[in-house]
């Protein structure tokens, strides 16, 4: 390992650099040592360290598996983050971590690290699925397994939640120092959904737990909401030789990812935070304008290219977006069925927001797939689609395009018998797979597992079963893929 640290601290390609040669003394720690973080927030915090300083070292945790927290720790910590653009080559080792650890074996340390004075951030990227929210109501999801096993055995979590609640709790009954909880997740208000969650997981524990914990989040924290966007595509093997001929050294875990980077925050830090605004972090008080606008029209259009995509046979991105049929619906979708539902930021030019989004999506060299992106769509759809159907329909307006990728997630997730949506759709994973294919066999077409989808309200607000057209133009179009196929069903769902 210390050869490789040597190794790394020679490098002299071009436009990389190693950020920080010794990781800083801890103040944070970061649960979900995935891709993304490794690529959005350690970058952002190692460079703010780099040029302001702070003792902000990140100690990383990974619920399920001790996979990545072993692979960091075999390479001291060191990874590189690969831009994968054609007309960049810029790499660089954030150098930020002091350590990593994972899976159940592994609570009581991280408990250690969560419950330190030192530190003064939590932050997470646990996936929208890692919250336990309803989609229904918004908050704690109290059917789920993972919390009626944690409200009654908060010492072993199963759920990041838990396991909050539990380093919170024990926070409140010793040193009761102040703590930041930072989620980087596409949540709708990702800083107030996690507090409203976490209070209402607290209220389930017996009087003295609950009333001692819900104090403590209510004064002795801060839950800060953010937008973050950067598409960050699985490590495969091209980028493993892809920074072996950049760098000259083989990195077994390279993180690749889009060159364009965004991060958006409310500046609420009860215990002091990294100087992001240095790295490139912009602090704004319209957090939910870049939220909404990137749940919409980046998010939304990315089920649209995920689920057309994937049953045109289209397995990345960019040949989702450059299927001409496809890219009309995309456009059509952002223009007609998302931008009237959205004040976009002062900053933010819609037509050159759209136009950015388009050239990101048609970075074949990143190739990000569709299999990816559609996956876990039951908890990623409604924040996506719910409010701007709602606000169509108080005026009497149609959202075909909306209907279109509701149909489409549909035929992936919960083929009618007889369909086969191919390989692709098959890859795709979905915490509610179990409901779905429960769904389609209780169902004898597809506009019974449309309306039984609607009307059970476990996926979708029950606000959106009153919503008589957008369920009649799933079922139609849920349809025309099975009977017509998905080209001439979205070119129906273009000119409805």
């Amino acid at each position: 390992m210390v050869e490789r640290v040597i190794r790394l601290n020679r490098i002299t390609a071009p436009q990389t650099h190693l950020i920080l040669k010794t990781p800083p003394e801890p103040g944070m720690v970061h649960i979900g040592l995935g891709n993304f973080h490794r690529a959005h927030l350690a970058v952002y915090t190692a460079e703010a360290v780099a040029r302001t300083g702070g003792a902000w070292g990140i100690y990383a945790y990974s619920m399920r598996s001790d996979r990545n927290a072993r692979e960091l720790q075999e390479q001291d910590f060191c990874y590189s983050v690969v831009d994968i653009h054609p007309d960049s080559t810029k790499t660089v080792i954030p150098g930020i971590h002091s350590g990593a650890s994972g899976g159940p074996e592994a609570l009581e340390k991280v408990f250690t690290h969560l419950i330190d004075e030192r530190t003064r951030i939590i932050s997470l990227t646990i996936t929208e699925s890692g919250y336990c929210y309803s989609t229904q109501t918004g908050g704690l999801d109290r059917t789920r397994p993972e919390i009626i096993h944690d409200i009654n055995n908060l010492h072993q979590p199963y759920s990041v939640i838990g396991l909050l609640a539990y380093a919170l709790m024990a926070r409140a009954q010793s040193h009761r120092a102040p703590v930041t909880i930072l989620s980087c997740d596409n949540l709708t208000s990702n800083g107030a959904t996690t507090k409203r969650v976490l209070c209402e997981f607290a209220q389930e524990l017996v009087a003295g737990d609950a009333n001692l914990l819900l104090e403590y989040l209510q004064e002795r924290t801060s839950f800060p909401n953010s937008m973050v966007d950067r598409i960050v595509p699985s490590t495969e093997e091209r980028h493993r030789i892809l920074v072996s001929e950049r760098l000259g050294i083989h990195d077994e875990i390279p993180v690749p990812a889009e060159k364009f980077s965004m991060w958006v925050l409310e500046d609420n830090f009860i215990a002091g935070r990294p100087a992001w605004e240095s790295s490139g972090a912009i602090f704004s008080e319209e957090v939910e304008k870049f939220e909404t606008m990137k749940l919409r029209l980046l998010n939304g259009s990315h089920s649209l290219l995920a689920y057309v995509g994937a049953l045109s046979g289209k397995p990345s991105v960019p040949e989702a977006r450059f299927t001409p049929y496809i890219e009309e619906a995309v456009r059509k979708f952002m223009k007609r069925e998302m931008a009237p539902t959205l004040q976009m930021p002062k900053v933010i030019d819609l037509d050159e927001y759209i136009a950015d989004l388009f050239s990101r999506w048609s970075n074949t060299v990143l190739s990000d797939t569709t299999a990816r992106i559609g996956s876990d769509g039951s908890i990623k759809l409604p924040p996506r689609i719910t409010e701007s159907s709602l606000w169509h329909s108080e005026r009497n307006q149609a959202t075909p395009l909306t209907a279109l990728i509701l149909a489409a997630w549909l035929a992936c997730m919960a083929p009618p018998v007889g369909f086969d949506p191919g390989s692709i759709a098959r890859a795709m994973k979905d915490p509610a797979l179990e409901y779905l294919t429960q769904l389609r066999s209780q169902s004898q077409s597809p506009a019974e597992i449309v309306e039984r989808l609607f009307a059970d309200g476990k996926i979708f607000s029950r606000e959106l079963n009153r919503l008589t057209e957008l369920k009649n133009q799933t079922s139609t179009f849920l349809e025309q893929i099975i009977h017509s196929g998905i080209e001439a069903t979205t070119q129906a769902a273009i000119s409805f």
